[in-house]
């Protein structure tokens, strides 16, 4: 029944976070989607110390965009992210940072890859 109980969790989790990313962006919701999608694919058979981890992580990530999310509701300005700190960049292992800095060439340039526009919002 634990089992159960944990993809469950799993699922509500990662369902919530692709609901957020419906305010993100398009561009960014696509590169996001994708990264969430492969995130949570990539760990379907982490030992449980991992997952256990893994799953503090993501739920910290929902927690911040959530709250980026109302913010921007009232104020009608959107920004998303947040700074990772020195201590926390050196838990990461080197495959987690090449991801990283993956995804952060690929949200900064200029010409993304997911270049989507979004009809009725003017750029």
């Amino acid at each position: 029944m634990a089992h159960a109980a944990h993809v469950s969790a799993v699922q509500a989790l990662y369902k919530r976070i692709l609901l957020l990313h419906r305010f993100m962006p398009i561009d960014l919701r696509a590169l996001g989607d994708q990264y969430v999608k492969d995130e949570f694919r990539r760990h379907k058979s982490a030992w449980a110390e991992e997952v256990t981890r893994f799953m503090a992580e993501w739920q910290n990530y929902k927690d911040t965009l959530q709250t980026q999310v109302l913010e921007a509701v009232g104020n009608k300005k959107l920004a998303f992210g947040a700074d990772l700190s020195e201590e926390k960049l050196k838990d990461f292992q080197d495959e987690q940072i090449g991801h990283l800095y993956e995804l952060m060439l690929e949200s900064t340039k200029l010409n993304r890859q997911f270049d989507i526009q979004d009809e009725g919002i003017p750029k």
